[in-house]
């Protein structure tokens, strides 16, 4: 005689964040909207505006590519690997030379900018600072030459 095989158990339900049947909400904030970009846009938002008053006055950094890191790799600050850092003091950005076909690179690094800021002012202002020092690192000026408004905010 065949035992009977038990009834499989019910399974359960997916837990529905919605208990009164009204559907999913819609975002918190239209796109076009500031609130709707995450910090991580909002930063590189910050450095493509620093970038863009820098070019109208030296218009070769069209050939330079800015990129936005979130942290400096570990590393010592000599090596040949992009942008290594002894421990000590964490960069803020890294010029990265032109080598072969390659252009010459400006890297900001978001975490340790945002960390020395308190609100959106202080990171614009801070991060162009770091571009204008790499501006003017790759161009061999000092940072006043490339803006002179450099240090006086």
């Amino acid at each position: 005689m065949d035992s009977p095989v038990p009834p499989r158990p019910p399974e359960p339900r997916p837990r529905r964040r919605d208990r009164h049947g009204r559907g999913m909400r819609g975002p918190i904030a239209p796109p076009q909207v500031p609130l709707s970009a995450s910090r991580g846009e909002a930063f590189v938002d910050l450095v493509h505006d620093s970038v863009d008053r820098l070019e109208r006055r030296w218009p070769q950094l069209s050939d330079v590519e800015f990129t936005v890191r979130e942290v400096p790799p570990p590393g010592r600050p000599d090596d040949a690997q992009e942008g290594g850092w002894d421990g000590e003091s964490v960069p803020l950005g890294r010029l990265l030379s032109a080598h072969g076909n390659q252009p010459a690179r400006i890297v900001v690094y978001r975490r340790p900018v945002e960390i020395r800021t308190k609100n959106r002012d202080e990171r614009a202002l801070l991060v162009h600072e770091v571009v204008v020092e790499q501006v003017a690192e790759l161009l061999g000026l000092a940072p006043e030459s490339v803006d002179p408004r450099y240090g006086q905010d």
